[in-house]
Protein backbone atom coordinates (compact mmCIF):
# COMPACT_ATOMS: atom_id res chain seq x y z
CA UNK A 1 0.00 0.00 0.00
CA UNK A 2 1.02 3.49 -0.61
CA UNK A 3 2.17 5.79 2.10
CA UNK A 4 -0.50 8.10 2.94
CA UNK A 5 -0.29 11.63 4.06
CA UNK A 6 -3.08 14.28 4.85
CA UNK A 7 -2.66 17.07 3.26
CA UNK A 8 -4.40 20.39 5.26
CA UNK A 9 -3.96 23.81 3.11
CA UNK A 10 -5.53 26.68 1.55
CA UNK A 11 -4.83 28.42 -1.78
CA UNK A 12 -4.85 32.28 -2.75
CA UNK A 13 -4.39 34.41 -5.46
CA UNK A 14 -1.65 36.20 -6.07
CA UNK A 15 -0.18 39.06 -8.36
CA UNK A 16 3.31 38.07 -8.59
CA UNK A 17 4.75 40.82 -5.89
CA UNK A 18 5.70 38.11 -3.12
CA UNK A 19 4.52 37.37 0.11
CA UNK A 20 3.61 40.22 2.96
CA UNK A 21 5.21 40.07 6.21
CA UNK A 22 4.23 37.07 7.96
CA UNK A 23 6.08 37.38 10.95
CA UNK A 24 3.05 39.27 12.12
CA UNK A 25 1.25 36.36 12.42
CA UNK A 26 0.32 35.29 15.88
CA UNK A 27 2.30 32.24 17.29
CA UNK A 28 4.84 33.01 14.59
CA UNK A 29 8.77 33.55 15.68
CA UNK A 30 10.34 33.39 12.37
CA UNK A 31 10.28 33.14 8.99
CA UNK A 32 12.85 31.06 6.98
CA UNK A 33 13.49 31.25 3.22
CA UNK A 34 13.92 27.73 1.95
CA UNK A 35 14.94 29.03 -1.78
CA UNK A 36 13.34 27.66 -4.97
CA UNK A 37 12.31 24.40 -6.33
CA UNK A 38 11.77 23.17 -9.52
CA UNK A 39 8.59 20.97 -10.10
CA UNK A 40 7.39 19.58 -13.07
CA UNK A 41 4.44 17.43 -12.83
CA UNK A 42 2.50 15.25 -15.31
CA UNK A 43 -1.23 15.01 -14.56
CA UNK A 44 -3.41 11.69 -15.73
CA UNK A 45 -6.44 10.85 -16.32
CA UNK A 46 -8.92 8.86 -18.74
CA UNK A 47 -10.14 10.80 -22.08
CA UNK A 48 -13.38 11.92 -20.18
CA UNK A 49 -11.99 13.10 -17.12
CA UNK A 50 -13.33 10.87 -14.65
CA UNK A 51 -10.80 11.19 -11.77
CA UNK A 52 -11.17 15.36 -12.14
CA UNK A 53 -14.59 14.75 -12.49
CA UNK A 54 -14.36 13.62 -8.82
CA UNK A 55 -11.67 15.84 -7.44
CA UNK A 56 -9.27 13.57 -7.93
CA UNK A 57 -5.72 14.18 -8.73
CA UNK A 58 -3.20 11.47 -9.90
CA UNK A 59 -0.30 12.98 -11.25
CA UNK A 60 3.69 12.34 -11.76
CA UNK A 61 6.12 14.85 -10.24
CA UNK A 62 9.97 15.11 -10.03
CA UNK A 63 11.74 17.95 -8.43
CA UNK A 64 11.35 19.37 -4.88
CA UNK A 65 11.57 17.12 -1.95
CA UNK A 66 8.96 14.64 -2.62
CA UNK A 67 9.56 13.61 -6.31
CA UNK A 68 7.24 10.55 -6.94
CA UNK A 69 3.40 9.62 -8.06
CA UNK A 70 0.96 11.20 -6.43
CA UNK A 71 -2.26 10.71 -5.76
CA UNK A 72 -5.23 13.04 -3.98
CA UNK A 73 -8.60 12.33 -2.60
CA UNK A 74 -10.91 15.50 -1.28
CA UNK A 75 -11.87 14.62 2.33
CA UNK A 76 -13.25 17.87 2.55
CA UNK A 77 -12.73 21.78 1.76
CA UNK A 78 -9.19 22.45 1.85
CA UNK A 79 -8.14 18.72 3.40
CA UNK A 80 -7.18 15.91 0.85
CA UNK A 81 -5.57 12.60 1.39
CA UNK A 82 -2.22 12.06 -0.58
CA UNK A 83 -0.99 8.55 -1.17
CA UNK A 84 2.59 8.74 -2.68
CA UNK A 85 4.53 6.03 -4.04
CA UNK A 86 7.86 6.13 -5.88
CA UNK A 87 8.71 7.11 -9.64
CA UNK A 88 8.59 5.15 -12.06
CA UNK A 89 7.20 5.36 -15.99
CA UNK A 90 3.87 3.97 -15.20
CA UNK A 91 1.15 4.34 -12.51
CA UNK A 92 2.12 2.59 -9.45
CA UNK A 93 -0.09 -0.52 -8.90
CA UNK A 94 -1.05 0.81 -5.33
CA UNK A 95 -2.47 3.73 -6.86
CA UNK A 96 -4.05 2.64 -9.99
CA UNK A 97 -5.83 -0.03 -7.76
CA UNK A 98 -7.38 3.10 -6.15
CA UNK A 99 -8.75 4.56 -8.71
CA UNK A 100 -10.26 1.37 -10.57
CA UNK A 101 -14.59 1.60 -9.79
CA UNK A 102 -13.50 4.76 -11.56
CA UNK A 103 -11.98 4.12 -14.28
CA UNK A 104 -12.45 0.30 -14.67
CA UNK A 105 -10.82 -0.52 -18.03
CA UNK A 106 -10.02 2.76 -19.37
CA UNK A 107 -6.72 3.90 -20.41
CA UNK A 108 -5.09 6.10 -17.98
CA UNK A 109 -3.04 9.11 -20.06
CA UNK A 110 -1.31 12.35 -19.97
CA UNK A 111 -3.70 14.92 -19.54
CA UNK A 112 -2.02 18.06 -18.36
CA UNK A 113 1.89 18.98 -17.53
CA UNK A 114 2.04 21.57 -14.48
CA UNK A 115 5.66 23.13 -14.36
CA UNK A 116 6.20 25.53 -11.14
CA UNK A 117 8.96 27.62 -9.99
CA UNK A 118 8.19 27.15 -5.88
CA UNK A 119 9.59 30.08 -3.82
CA UNK A 120 8.99 28.16 -0.44
CA UNK A 121 9.10 29.42 3.42
CA UNK A 122 8.68 27.90 6.58
CA UNK A 123 6.69 29.57 9.47
CA UNK A 124 8.46 28.41 12.64
CA UNK A 125 7.19 29.07 16.47
CA UNK A 126 9.59 30.10 19.13
CA UNK A 127 10.94 26.76 19.42
CA UNK A 128 11.65 26.12 15.91
CA UNK A 129 8.87 24.00 15.40
CA UNK A 130 7.25 23.95 11.86
CA UNK A 131 4.03 25.10 12.47
CA UNK A 132 3.53 25.86 7.94
CA UNK A 133 4.63 25.92 5.11
CA UNK A 134 4.10 28.47 2.86
CA UNK A 135 4.72 28.96 -1.13
CA UNK A 136 4.58 31.62 -4.17
CA UNK A 137 3.97 29.16 -7.01
CA UNK A 138 5.02 30.50 -10.75
CA UNK A 139 2.75 28.23 -12.67
CA UNK A 140 2.89 27.04 -16.19
CA UNK A 141 0.38 24.83 -17.30
CA UNK A 142 -0.13 23.12 -20.87
CA UNK A 143 -2.90 21.09 -21.72
CA UNK A 144 -1.48 17.79 -23.71
CA UNK A 145 -4.81 16.64 -24.93
CA UNK A 146 -7.05 18.70 -27.83
CA UNK A 147 -6.25 21.65 -28.87
CA UNK A 148 -2.85 21.97 -26.62
CA UNK A 149 -3.66 25.24 -24.48
CA UNK A 150 -1.45 26.56 -21.95
CA UNK A 151 -1.78 29.28 -19.06
CA UNK A 152 0.66 30.99 -16.71
CA UNK A 153 -0.82 32.23 -13.01
CA UNK A 154 0.83 32.42 -9.68
CA UNK A 155 -1.03 31.31 -6.57
CA UNK A 156 -0.12 31.43 -3.04
CA UNK A 157 -0.47 27.89 -1.58
CA UNK A 158 0.00 27.84 2.36
CA UNK A 159 0.32 23.95 3.76
CA UNK A 160 -0.20 23.29 7.63
CA UNK A 161 2.84 20.69 9.45
CA UNK A 162 1.80 17.11 9.91
CA UNK A 163 -0.11 17.05 12.88
CA UNK A 164 -0.60 21.11 13.30
CA UNK A 165 -3.12 22.62 14.36
CA UNK A 166 -5.85 23.60 11.37
CA UNK A 167 -6.52 26.93 13.68
CA UNK A 168 -3.38 28.36 12.83
CA UNK A 169 -4.45 28.50 8.97
CA UNK A 170 -6.83 31.01 10.32
CA UNK A 171 -4.50 33.28 12.06
CA UNK A 172 -2.36 33.05 8.65
CA UNK A 173 -5.51 33.72 6.47
CA UNK A 174 -6.00 36.88 8.41
CA UNK A 175 -2.72 38.20 7.90
CA UNK A 176 -3.19 37.45 4.13
CA UNK A 177 -6.47 38.85 3.49
CA UNK A 178 -5.69 42.04 5.60
CA UNK A 179 -2.91 42.26 2.88
CA UNK A 180 -5.39 42.54 0.20
CA UNK A 181 -4.74 38.37 -1.34
CA UNK A 182 -7.65 36.69 -1.84
CA UNK A 183 -8.47 32.87 -2.07
CA UNK A 184 -8.18 31.00 -4.95
CA UNK A 185 -11.53 30.43 -6.98
CA UNK A 186 -9.97 27.00 -7.99
CA UNK A 187 -9.62 23.93 -5.80
CA UNK A 188 -6.47 22.82 -7.42
CA UNK A 189 -3.79 23.36 -9.37
CA UNK A 190 -5.37 20.99 -12.36
CA UNK A 191 -8.66 21.85 -11.94
CA UNK A 192 -7.60 25.83 -12.93
CA UNK A 193 -5.75 24.44 -15.56
CA UNK A 194 -8.77 22.22 -17.12
CA UNK A 195 -10.78 25.27 -16.96
CA UNK A 196 -8.96 27.85 -18.56
CA UNK A 197 -7.23 25.77 -21.19
CA UNK A 198 -10.99 23.75 -21.97
CA UNK A 199 -14.23 22.91 -20.39
CA UNK A 200 -14.04 20.07 -19.09
CA UNK A 201 -17.10 17.26 -20.02
CA UNK A 202 -19.89 16.50 -17.80
CA UNK A 203 -19.65 13.24 -15.65
CA UNK A 204 -21.56 10.95 -17.62
CA UNK A 205 -24.91 9.76 -15.41
CA UNK A 206 -24.79 13.47 -13.82
CA UNK A 207 -28.32 14.78 -13.27
CA UNK A 208 -29.51 17.20 -15.54
CA UNK A 209 -31.70 18.94 -12.86
CA UNK A 210 -34.02 18.66 -10.42
CA UNK A 211 -36.36 15.33 -10.12
CA UNK A 212 -39.70 16.18 -11.41
CA UNK A 213 -41.36 12.23 -12.24
CA UNK A 214 -41.75 9.28 -10.24
CA UNK A 215 -38.97 7.67 -12.07
CA UNK A 216 -36.23 10.76 -11.88
CA UNK A 217 -37.22 10.79 -8.10
CA UNK A 218 -36.12 7.28 -8.13
CA UNK A 219 -33.39 7.40 -10.29
CA UNK A 220 -31.71 10.04 -8.22
CA UNK A 221 -31.40 7.96 -5.38
CA UNK A 222 -29.96 5.32 -7.30
CA UNK A 223 -27.62 7.69 -8.62
CA UNK A 224 -26.62 8.45 -5.01
CA UNK A 225 -26.18 4.67 -3.99
CA UNK A 226 -24.10 3.80 -7.81
CA UNK A 227 -21.97 6.76 -6.52
CA UNK A 228 -21.24 5.67 -2.87
CA UNK A 229 -20.11 2.44 -4.23
CA UNK A 230 -17.48 3.74 -6.43
CA UNK A 231 -16.72 6.53 -4.19
CA UNK A 232 -16.21 3.75 -1.07
CA UNK A 233 -13.81 1.40 -3.18
CA UNK A 234 -10.77 3.39 -2.42
CA UNK A 235 -11.81 3.38 1.35
CA UNK A 236 -12.60 -0.38 1.74
CA UNK A 237 -9.12 -0.94 -0.31
CA UNK A 238 -6.88 1.54 2.25
CA UNK A 239 -8.88 -0.21 5.20
CA UNK A 240 -10.34 2.94 6.53
CA UNK A 241 -12.95 2.75 9.33
CA UNK A 242 -16.50 1.79 8.55
CA UNK A 243 -15.74 1.90 4.31
CA UNK A 244 -16.78 -1.87 4.41
CA UNK A 245 -20.30 -1.46 6.00
CA UNK A 246 -21.19 1.51 4.41
CA UNK A 247 -20.46 0.44 0.94
CA UNK A 248 -22.67 -2.92 2.10
CA UNK A 249 -25.01 -0.72 3.01
CA UNK A 250 -25.35 0.78 -0.28
CA UNK A 251 -25.61 -2.37 -1.92
CA UNK A 252 -28.48 -3.29 0.22
CA UNK A 253 -30.21 0.61 -0.68
CA UNK A 254 -30.04 -0.38 -4.37
CA UNK A 255 -31.32 -3.78 -4.40
CA UNK A 256 -34.41 -2.53 -2.29
CA UNK A 257 -35.20 0.44 -4.66
CA UNK A 258 -34.83 -2.25 -7.28
CA UNK A 259 -37.75 -4.52 -5.80
CA UNK A 260 -40.03 -1.56 -3.89
CA UNK A 261 -40.35 0.73 -7.08
CA UNK A 262 -40.59 -2.39 -9.79
CA UNK A 263 -43.33 -0.66 -10.99
CA UNK A 264 -40.66 2.02 -12.07
CA UNK A 265 -38.53 0.52 -13.20
CA UNK A 266 -38.35 -2.71 -15.39
CA UNK A 267 -37.44 -5.94 -13.10
CA UNK A 268 -36.29 -7.67 -15.92
CA UNK A 269 -33.64 -5.48 -15.96
CA UNK A 270 -32.91 -4.79 -12.39
CA UNK A 271 -33.55 -8.58 -10.89
CA UNK A 272 -30.29 -9.39 -12.55
CA UNK A 273 -28.70 -6.30 -11.23
CA UNK A 274 -29.92 -7.02 -8.32
CA UNK A 275 -28.55 -10.55 -8.59
CA UNK A 276 -25.26 -9.04 -8.97
CA UNK A 277 -25.67 -6.62 -5.92
CA UNK A 278 -26.48 -9.76 -3.49
CA UNK A 279 -23.36 -11.14 -4.56
CA UNK A 280 -21.13 -8.08 -3.72
CA UNK A 281 -23.05 -7.73 -0.57
CA UNK A 282 -22.18 -11.10 0.51
CA UNK A 283 -18.21 -10.31 -0.13
CA UNK A 284 -18.35 -7.26 1.51
CA UNK A 285 -20.02 -9.28 4.86
CA UNK A 286 -18.17 -12.47 4.66
CA UNK A 287 -15.65 -11.20 7.37
CA UNK A 288 -17.79 -8.54 8.83
CA UNK A 289 -20.50 -10.91 10.62
CA UNK A 290 -18.38 -12.67 12.31
CA UNK A 291 -16.45 -9.89 13.69
CA UNK A 292 -19.83 -7.75 14.72
CA UNK A 293 -20.72 -11.44 16.42
CA UNK A 294 -17.39 -11.94 18.13
CA UNK A 295 -17.24 -8.94 19.10
CA UNK A 296 -21.32 -9.19 20.91
CA UNK A 297 -19.51 -12.59 22.74
CA UNK A 298 -16.47 -10.52 24.14
CA UNK A 299 -18.51 -7.73 25.28
CA UNK A 300 -20.94 -10.26 27.12
CA UNK A 301 -17.77 -12.05 28.14
CA UNK A 302 -16.43 -9.04 29.70
CA UNK A 303 -19.61 -8.75 31.89
CA UNK A 304 -19.51 -11.75 33.71
CA UNK A 305 -18.25 -12.04 37.04
CA UNK A 306 -14.82 -13.88 37.50
CA UNK A 307 -16.58 -16.64 39.18
CA UNK A 308 -18.67 -17.97 36.02
CA UNK A 309 -15.99 -17.72 33.94
CA UNK A 310 -14.44 -21.39 34.10
CA UNK A 311 -11.40 -22.51 31.19
CA UNK A 312 -9.80 -20.79 28.51
CA UNK A 313 -12.87 -19.62 27.19
CA UNK A 314 -11.22 -15.81 26.24
CA UNK A 315 -8.67 -18.17 23.89
CA UNK A 316 -11.43 -20.17 22.33
CA UNK A 317 -13.04 -17.58 21.66
CA UNK A 318 -10.42 -15.75 19.74
CA UNK A 319 -9.41 -19.14 17.94
CA UNK A 320 -13.28 -19.73 17.19
CA UNK A 321 -12.69 -16.13 15.62
CA UNK A 322 -10.08 -16.30 13.37
CA UNK A 323 -10.85 -20.21 12.20
CA UNK A 324 -13.95 -18.56 10.77
CA UNK A 325 -12.97 -15.38 9.34
CA UNK A 326 -13.28 -16.24 5.59
CA UNK A 327 -10.48 -14.11 3.79
CA UNK A 328 -8.38 -10.74 4.66
CA UNK A 329 -8.03 -7.13 2.61
CA UNK A 330 -6.47 -8.62 -0.19
CA UNK A 331 -9.30 -11.26 -1.00
CA UNK A 332 -11.76 -8.08 -0.60
CA UNK A 333 -9.50 -6.16 -3.02
CA UNK A 334 -8.99 -9.26 -5.25
CA UNK A 335 -13.16 -8.86 -5.45
CA UNK A 336 -12.88 -5.38 -5.65
CA UNK A 337 -10.34 -5.74 -9.22
CA UNK A 338 -12.56 -8.49 -10.59
CA UNK A 339 -14.04 -8.26 -13.94
CA UNK A 340 -17.56 -9.42 -12.07
CA UNK A 341 -17.59 -5.98 -9.91
CA UNK A 342 -16.38 -3.97 -12.73
CA UNK A 343 -19.20 -5.33 -15.12
CA UNK A 344 -21.40 -4.62 -12.15
CA UNK A 345 -20.77 -1.06 -12.11
CA UNK A 346 -20.73 -0.61 -15.86
CA UNK A 347 -24.56 -2.44 -15.08
CA UNK A 348 -25.56 0.47 -12.85
CA UNK A 349 -24.00 3.03 -15.06
CA UNK A 350 -25.76 1.95 -18.00
CA UNK A 351 -29.36 1.62 -16.27
CA UNK A 352 -28.63 5.26 -15.30
CA UNK A 353 -27.61 6.31 -18.55
CA UNK A 354 -31.00 4.46 -20.16
CA UNK A 355 -33.24 3.64 -17.37
CA UNK A 356 -35.86 0.84 -18.18
CA UNK A 357 -38.56 3.54 -17.30
CA UNK A 358 -42.10 1.62 -17.14
CA UNK A 359 -45.30 3.72 -17.31
CA UNK A 360 -45.94 4.41 -13.12
CA UNK A 361 -42.60 6.68 -14.00
CA UNK A 362 -44.21 9.35 -15.40
CA UNK A 363 -47.26 9.31 -13.46
CA UNK A 364 -47.46 11.83 -10.52
CA UNK A 365 -44.47 11.50 -8.16
CA UNK A 366 -46.10 11.84 -4.71
CA UNK A 367 -48.98 9.40 -5.57
CA UNK A 368 -46.76 6.36 -7.18
CA UNK A 369 -44.03 6.56 -4.40
CA UNK A 370 -46.40 6.52 -1.99
CA UNK A 371 -48.36 3.97 -2.95
CA UNK A 372 -44.92 1.88 -3.38
CA UNK A 373 -43.76 2.41 0.53
CA UNK A 374 -47.75 1.63 1.58
CA UNK A 375 -47.05 -1.85 0.15
CA UNK A 376 -43.97 -2.09 1.53
CA UNK A 377 -45.32 -1.15 4.61
CA UNK A 378 -48.28 -3.23 4.05
CA UNK A 379 -46.35 -6.75 3.38
CA UNK A 380 -44.08 -5.27 6.57
CA UNK A 381 -46.98 -5.43 8.44
CA UNK A 382 -48.29 -8.94 7.61
CA UNK A 383 -44.73 -10.27 8.51
CA UNK A 384 -44.66 -8.91 12.22
CA UNK A 385 -48.43 -10.26 12.57
CA UNK A 386 -47.52 -13.59 11.64
CA UNK A 387 -44.32 -13.69 13.93
CA UNK A 388 -46.69 -12.42 16.70
CA UNK A 389 -48.79 -15.32 16.52
CA UNK A 390 -46.26 -18.05 16.65
CA UNK A 391 -44.87 -19.63 19.92
CA UNK A 392 -41.59 -19.05 20.70
CA UNK A 393 -38.96 -20.92 19.14
CA UNK A 394 -37.35 -21.92 15.72
CA UNK A 395 -40.28 -20.59 13.71
CA UNK A 396 -40.95 -17.59 15.33
CA UNK A 397 -37.13 -16.74 15.02
CA UNK A 398 -37.36 -16.76 11.21
CA UNK A 399 -40.12 -15.14 10.77
CA UNK A 400 -38.70 -12.44 12.71
CA UNK A 401 -35.62 -12.37 10.73
CA UNK A 402 -37.70 -12.00 7.63
CA UNK A 403 -39.59 -9.27 9.25
CA UNK A 404 -36.03 -7.13 10.09
CA UNK A 405 -35.12 -7.80 6.35
CA UNK A 406 -38.85 -6.40 5.63
CA UNK A 407 -38.50 -3.64 7.66
CA UNK A 408 -35.26 -2.24 6.16
CA UNK A 409 -36.35 -2.34 2.79
CA UNK A 410 -39.32 -0.20 4.02
CA UNK A 411 -36.78 1.73 5.29
CA UNK A 412 -34.63 2.13 2.31
CA UNK A 413 -38.23 2.65 0.16
CA UNK A 414 -39.12 5.67 2.78
CA UNK A 415 -35.66 7.26 2.19
CA UNK A 416 -35.76 7.35 -1.36
CA UNK A 417 -39.56 9.28 -0.82
CA UNK A 418 -37.83 11.63 1.62
CA UNK A 419 -37.11 14.29 -0.87
CA UNK A 420 -40.77 14.15 -2.12
CA UNK A 421 -43.17 13.19 0.47
CA UNK A 422 -41.57 15.02 3.24
CA UNK A 423 -41.77 14.82 7.16
CA UNK A 424 -44.05 11.63 6.78
CA UNK A 425 -41.35 9.09 5.25
CA UNK A 426 -38.89 10.74 7.64
CA UNK A 427 -41.18 9.45 10.39
CA UNK A 428 -41.48 6.08 8.58
CA UNK A 429 -37.32 5.97 8.46
CA UNK A 430 -37.20 6.71 12.28
CA UNK A 431 -39.85 4.04 12.81
CA UNK A 432 -38.23 1.41 10.90
CA UNK A 433 -34.84 2.42 12.60
CA UNK A 434 -36.18 2.15 16.20
CA UNK A 435 -37.86 -1.37 14.54
CA UNK A 436 -34.70 -2.79 12.96
CA UNK A 437 -32.64 -2.29 16.38
CA UNK A 438 -35.41 -4.53 18.11
CA UNK A 439 -35.62 -7.18 15.60
CA UNK A 440 -31.45 -7.14 14.67
CA UNK A 441 -30.72 -7.64 18.36
CA UNK A 442 -33.13 -10.26 18.49
CA UNK A 443 -31.38 -11.93 15.45
CA UNK A 444 -28.10 -11.44 17.00
CA UNK A 445 -29.45 -13.37 19.85
CA UNK A 446 -30.31 -16.05 17.97
CA UNK A 447 -27.07 -15.98 15.86
CA UNK A 448 -24.72 -15.76 19.37
CA UNK A 449 -26.55 -18.53 20.74
CA UNK A 450 -26.05 -21.01 17.47
CA UNK A 451 -22.13 -20.15 17.91
CA UNK A 452 -22.13 -20.47 21.80
CA UNK A 453 -23.95 -24.13 21.12
CA UNK A 454 -20.89 -24.60 18.70
CA UNK A 455 -18.02 -23.11 21.25
CA UNK A 456 -19.36 -25.55 23.80
CA UNK A 457 -19.44 -28.39 21.98
CA UNK A 458 -15.20 -27.63 21.04
CA UNK A 459 -14.88 -27.27 24.51
CA UNK A 460 -16.36 -30.20 25.31
CA UNK A 461 -14.65 -32.71 22.99
CA UNK A 462 -11.16 -30.96 23.75
CA UNK A 463 -11.72 -32.15 27.85
CA UNK A 464 -12.43 -28.30 28.99
CA UNK A 465 -14.99 -26.95 31.35
CA UNK A 466 -18.16 -25.96 29.13
CA UNK A 467 -20.12 -24.34 31.89
CA UNK A 468 -19.55 -20.54 30.88
CA UNK A 469 -20.95 -20.93 27.29
CA UNK A 470 -23.94 -22.17 29.09
CA UNK A 471 -24.56 -19.04 31.47
CA UNK A 472 -24.30 -16.78 28.30
CA UNK A 473 -26.15 -18.74 26.36
CA UNK A 474 -28.77 -18.28 29.22
CA UNK A 475 -28.34 -14.23 29.25
CA UNK A 476 -28.38 -14.43 25.41
CA UNK A 477 -31.99 -16.36 25.53
CA UNK A 478 -32.99 -13.52 27.86
CA UNK A 479 -32.05 -10.99 25.46
CA UNK A 480 -34.46 -12.45 22.86
CA UNK A 481 -37.07 -12.77 25.21
CA UNK A 482 -37.18 -9.14 26.31
CA UNK A 483 -36.92 -8.31 22.24
CA UNK A 484 -40.10 -10.36 21.41
CA UNK A 485 -41.79 -9.03 25.16
CA UNK A 486 -40.83 -5.44 23.25
CA UNK A 487 -42.48 -5.58 20.32
CA UNK A 488 -45.95 -5.65 20.56
CA UNK A 489 -46.22 -2.10 22.04
CA UNK A 490 -43.28 -1.21 19.64
CA UNK A 491 -45.30 -2.06 16.70
CA UNK A 492 -48.73 -1.24 18.05
CA UNK A 493 -47.05 2.96 18.44
CA UNK A 494 -45.89 2.59 14.64
CA UNK A 495 -49.37 1.14 13.13
CA UNK A 496 -50.82 4.16 14.77
CA UNK A 497 -48.52 6.19 13.44
CA UNK A 498 -48.76 5.53 10.01
CA UNK A 499 -52.70 5.25 10.79
CA UNK A 500 -52.51 9.19 11.34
Amino acid sequence: MADTKREIERKYESDGSGLPDLTAVAGVAAVVDKGVAHLDATYYDTADQRLAASAITLRRRTGGSDAGWHLKFPVAPGIRDEMRAPLSDTVPRALAGLVRSRVRGTDLRPLVRLRSDRDVRHLLDADGRLLAEVSVDAVHAERLTGDGGAVRWTEIEVELADGGDPAFLDKVDKRLRKAGVRPSASASKLARALAETAPGPARPGSPAGPPVTAGDHVLAYVRAQRDALVELDPAVRRDLPDAVHRMRVATRRLRSAFRSYGKILDRDVTDPIGAELKWLAGELGADRDREVLTGRLTAALDELPRDLVTGPVRTRLRTWAHARRSGSRRRLVAVLDSGRHLDLLDALDALIAAPPLLKAAGGKPAKVIAKAVRKDFGALAARVERAMDLPPGDDRDRALHDARKRAKRTRYAAEAARALLGEPAADLVRSMKSLQGLLGDHQDSVMARAALRDLARQAHEAGENAFTYGVLHGREQRRAELAEAALPEVWKTISRDMAV
